[in-house]
């Protein structure tokens, strides 16, 4: 499995969303300007980067289950 280039892009897709999860959860929680002006961006990001993720993860099941 940790052969396969396509764990990695599923993985390094994983920890982009928590990144930018991060990010978002960071200025929800300071507050401020920043959340004023980026919040709606960051967590639509977030989605878009989540939708990727799990397709990602869900082609690589498939490939490893004999697509």
């Amino acid at each position: 499995m940790a052969n396969d280039p396509l764990f990695w892009v599923a993985a390094l897709a994983c920890v982009a969303v928590l990144i930018i999860l991060m990010i978002g959860v960071g200025g929800f929680a300071k507050g401020g300007d920043f959340n004023r002006k980026h919040a709606n961006k960051v967590m639509r990001w977030r989605i878009g980067a989540q939708a990727v993720a799990v397709a990602l993860i869900l082609l690589f099941v498939w490939m490893r289950s004999g697509g």
